[in-house]
């Protein structure tokens, strides 16, 4: 991250988001709003000065600790941030919201980088080709809640997990109940929301290895029991089978069955209790625990639909950006220029997403690299003379391929896929689809009945 800040040919724009997209492969113009800051980023150091004056110190949820830890409402999102710019929340600081402030901020500034006046801005931008890397989240499904996520303080999923065990995080890196005693018990759940018809039929992928991660970490810093409940241990990568094996002989239970239900020991004890079962030995199983963490589906960002339709880009049945061919075009779209990178795509772990996006990189530059592209002579061609301008077709297109020019439809065939959806909505019959024609398509019935038939051997 830090060498991608640094690269003279990279320009981040951070805060920033994708608001419109016209053109085609080649001749993409992007409008992109750059949010306001409210510092100013050539000014600003980063060295944290706001961020300790703000009167509303550690009183705004940090998105960053996950729900473990606050933040000021000027903050610098975490410690390696790229670029390492601070930005004041515009919904949490006083003198934006009530305009009723100290402005500390100002005053400790030594840059003179806070400027509480500054406004959105707007670039338009010309791009060959276009990467979409918008990550995914964690799900927060309902069915989380069987499990008393959102009930119980000491159920958490795994990326709060993750921030217990960083010497960054709350806690600087120790595994503590919320309140703050060292958990004797840990039961890890996994396939939450995954690979369930009540929530997300698929494979999170991910879950059974950071899940062992995390379980191997429990251990080792809290030196207690650590349970795993799972349907199936699914360990494909290079090296994790021996992981897993390794994380057995160190003493993690694993328990093949799914949990029913978390609630309250009614012993009164204050502790959890896991019911589920262990399928393997056939029984019913109760497991007093101080900490629960659920391996939560990874599930499409927010958002992603809505940047897919600003870059034609579809989705799959679960909210997932379709590639062009599962098989053989797996980073292309079916918009050229548009390459996929990462779990947009599909759930997948880190190899993987290092894999596909270099992939995606090396077909954007190898396209912008040629200085031409080759395009599907199966494209759709308007008969000017017959065209009435009625605009039905323009309505038809899925791919915006089609424009008025001087009253007329002229198709893009950068863009045209050739589906002959225009071919069907003219109603001038202005159109051709090229290697589809109504005499082509004669001409190849005519040819099946007119070949001898083919000899049948006993």
């Amino acid at each position: 991250m830090m060498d991608a800040g640094r690269h003279p040919n990279i320009e981040l724009l951070s805060y920033s988001e994708v608001v419109d997209v016209h053109g085609y492969v080649g001749n993409f113009q992007v409008k992109i709003k750059r949010k306001a800051r409210y510092v100013d980023e050539e000014k600003c150091t980063g060295c944290g000065a706001c961020m300790e004056a703000c009167v509303w110190q550690d009183r705004v949820y940090s998105e960053y600790e996950a729900g473990m830890g606050l933040r000021s409402a000027a903050y610098i999102p975490f410690a390696q941030a790229v670029p390492m710019k601070a930005v004041i929340d515009p919904n949490a600081c006083l003198f934006l919201t009530k305009g009723k402030c100290s402005q500390k901020c100002v005053r400790v500034c030594e840059a003179d980088a806070i400027v509480f006046d500054q406004e959105d801005e707007y670039l338009d931008i010309k791009v060959g080709a276009v990467v979409l890397a918008s990550g995914y989240d964690l799900t927060e499904h309902p069915v989380l809640a069987r499990y008393g996520y959102g009930i119980y303080d000491n159920v958490i999923d795994a990326m709060q997990f993750e921030r217990l065990t960083s010497a960054a995080g709350p806690t600087i890196g120790k595994v503590v109940t919320r309140d703050g005693h060292v958990p004797e018990t840990t039961v890890f759940l996994h396939c939450i929301a995954s690979r369930d018809d009540e929530a997300h039929e698929y494979c999170s992928r991910i879950c059974c290895m950071y899940g062992t991660k995390q379980a191997h970490l429990a251990l080792e810093k809290t030196g207690g029991q650590v349970y795993q409940f799972y349907i199936d241990m699914r360990t494909p990568g290079k090296g994790y089978e021996e992981f897993y094996k390794r994380m057995q002989h160190e003493g993690i239970h694993y328990v093949r069955g799914k949990v029913a239900e978390v609630v309250s020991d009614p012993d009164g004890s204050g502790k959890l209790l896991v019911r589920g079962e262990d399928t393997l030995l056939g029984r019913y199983l109760e497991i007093p625990a101080d900490l629960v963490v659920l391996l939560t589906a990874a599930v499409p960002s927010r958002g992603a639909r809505e940047l897919g339709k600003l870059f034609g880009v579809s989705v799959d049945k679960d909210g997932f950006f379709a590639e062009a061919h599962p098989k053989l075009r797996p980073v292309d779209t079916t918009t050229a220029g548009v390459f996929l990178a990462g779990c947009c795509q599909s759930p997948k772990d880190i190899p993987d997403t290092v894999s596909q996006a270099s992939a995606a990189a090396s077909k954007a530059i190898g396209l912008l690299a040629r200085g031409e592209i080759d395009i599907d002579p199966t494209v759709a061609e308007v008969d000017r003379d017959k065209c009435s301008g009625c605009g039905e077709c323009l309505l038809a297109c899925p791919y915006n391929a089609i424009e008025r020019v001087e009253g007329k439809a002229q198709v893009n065939v950068a863009l045209c896929k050739g589906c002959g959806t225009c071919v069907g909505a003219c109603l001038a019959k202005a159109i051709t689809g090229h290697h589809f024609t109504d005499e082509e398509l004669v001409a190849q019935i005519e040819g099946i009945f007119e070949r001898d038939p083919v000899p049948v051997f006993a």
